[in-house]
């Protein structure tokens, strides 16, 4: 067999992604021949080099490949082990025997599409922002979206990492103090939505990933999963088994309609990007719902305290009307006695 750079030999042997192997070539966590290798773009040759990742070795012939799609749900890392001891992905994935890992990532708050697999070159695919692999994700914001905010959206910020634009975006759904609006990426990288939203003024309410290309997450219940062959997988993302694109547009398509804002207006309510709505971002978030969670018990308790004045008052009313009834009948039934005679 010919020489392979040594990320992506790691990534074939199903150890972890080509990325993620970059990185732990560089922490110093792997062997080569006995010798820890950290220069990115070493070359080993599997027939004669032995390759040890975390004490693990690395062999091509040892594993099967594993695609499995998940409908990821709210509440859970997107890593194979988390050090705060939260819930990860590979929880609702037990069964599996073979050691795969999540392509991409849904961060903590965020739910939906979410492959896992123990092939680098497919997750290679679908990530490397060169494949022009389409992702598509419904989000949730706080606040009414106007034509304004919709084209701020659509033209791109500037981010500390560099310039993100969306392929699309466009409102699906208006609900009284939210909307729902659809998001196309090309790259799709590290929180790029919230962090497109947040620069725009938007607070995320909920952000779900609802396809990849043409493999969407329809018909998967919350923190259930479905295994795919490699052939449909490469099928649906649009790609031949040598990464080349595939003749025909691919792209999953929604059956929801844009809400066309000239034609139907914004709905009543706060705008989206007023400041009101900072207080529900991830960052706070858990702070703000604990507020309002005391604010909601504070004014349930004095709503129950005015309600038990308000029935002792009620319940003395009641008893002095009765005495008064009573002392009237009383009065009325009295009978002055005769005149007595008195020695």
């Amino acid at each position: 067999m010919s020489e392979l750079r040594l990320q992506k030999y790691i990534a074939d042997c199903g150890i972890t992604s080509r990325r993620k192997a970059e990185e732990l070539i560089v922490q110093g966590r792997v062997q080569v021949n006995g010798d820890t290798v950290r220069v990115l773009g070493t070359k080993v040759n599997p027939d004669i080099d032995a390759v040890i990742v975390d004490g693990q070795i690395a062999d091509l012939g040892s594993i099967d490949k594993v695609y499995l799609v998940m409908n990821k749900p709210r509440g859970y890392v997107t890593t194979v082990e988390d050090p705060e001891g939260r819930k990860t992905v590979m929880d609702l994935c037990k069964e599996v025997s073979e050691r795969i890992y999540p392509v991409g990532r849904l961060d903590y708050l965020s739910e939906g599409l979410l492959l896992l697999t123990n092939d680098g070159e497919v997750a290679n695919m679908v990530m490397h922002p060169s494949f022009n692999i389409t992702k598509v994700y419904e989000v949730k914001v706080f606040g009414s979206v106007t034509e304004t905010i919709l084209k701020k959206l659509r033209n791109g910020v500037q981010l500390e990492e560099g310039f993100v634009k969306p392929l699309s975006v466009r409102v699906i759904k208006q609900l009284p103090n939210k909307t729902w609006v659809e998001f196309r990426l090309g790259e799709g990288r590290n929180r790029e939505i919230r962090k497109i939203c947040e620069a725009c003024g938007l607070t995320v309410d909920k952000l779900k990933r609802v396809a990849i290309e043409g493999l969407t997450v329809e018909g998967i219940a919350p923190g259930k999963s479905r295994y795919i062959s490699k052939k449909q997988l490469l099928n649906l993302i649009g790609v031949d088994a040598d990464g080349k694109k595939l003749e025909g547009d691919r792209v999953w398509m929604s059956s929801k309609k844009t809400v066309n804002l000239k034609k139907k207006g914004v709905q009543a309510g706060t705008a989206a990007d007023d400041e009101a709505w900072i207080k529900y971002r991830k960052e706070t978030y858990f702070k703000s719902v604990k507020e309002l969670d005391e604010r909601r018990k504070q004014e349930e308790e004095q709503a129950r305290a005015a309600s038990l004045a308000a029935r002792d008052e009620a319940h003395f009313a009641r008893k002095k009307k009765k005495a008064l009834r009573e002392k009237k009948k009383a009065d009325a039934n009295y009978k002055a006695p005769h005149a007595v005679i008195v020695d």
